[in-house]
């Protein structure tokens, strides 16, 4: 789950491309579950998004009930 966090961080925090997707691809979360939840991180956690992966995750749960259906299937597929 760490790997996908600081995955999705690197990727909301930077321009996404095609060749950055794939390289983040094998570090953990798939592309569509970085998609997923990089607009929530964005909209809710933009503030939190350089203090670490589990920062990040704090913000997403403190916030569950007003993240996207996906980003929450997300988290739950990976026990969180």
């Amino acid at each position: 789950m760490r790997k996908f966090l600081l995955a999705l961080t690197v990727i909301t925090a930077s321009a996404s491309t095609g060749a950055l997707a794939q390289q983040m691809q094998g570090r953990g979360g798939t592309e569509a579950e970085q998609k997923a939840c990089s607009r929530d991180v964005q909209k809710l956690c933009r503030n939190v998004m350089d203090q670490g992966d589990l920062v990040i995750l704090s913000c997403l749960k403190e916030n569950r009930p007003k993240i996207s259906k996906a980003c929450n299937a997300v988290l739950v597929s990976h026990g969180q």
